[in-house]
């Protein structure tokens, strides 16, 4: 798994959200900020869009992970943040089937 897959289908979950919910949505460049730019793109919303990143990823992200936000913190991570911290997690991953990322 590479970065130019992962931003592939960050994009793609975030323009399919954003259509199914009736909202614009702008450009995706490696500086958009989700949680900032995409409207009605909120705590409600990230979840799904972050299961249905693993999902097209073959993947589990433990639920305590939030890859719109830095930490704890309300610092907004942009796209090209978000896709290099899913590459970390894809990267530590272990098993052979169903992976789980970031899982202690």
């Amino acid at each position: 798994m590479n970065e130019t897959l992962i931003r592939a289908k960050l994009t793609d979950v975030l323009q399919s959200i954003q259509a199914s919910s009736g909202q614009d949505c702008p450009a995706i460049l490696g500086s958009t900020k989700p949680v900032e730019e995409l409207p009605k793109f909120d705590s409600k919303i990230w979840p799904i869009a972050i299961g249905m990143l693993a999902m097209g990823l073959g993947i589990t992200i433990e639920n305590d992970v939030n890859i719109f936000r830095k930490g704890k913190e309300c610092v907004a991570l942009t796209i090209d943040e978000t896709v290099a911290l899913v590459l970390a997690l894809v990267e530590a991953q272990t098993g052979d089937d169903m992976q789980v990322a970031n899982k202690k």
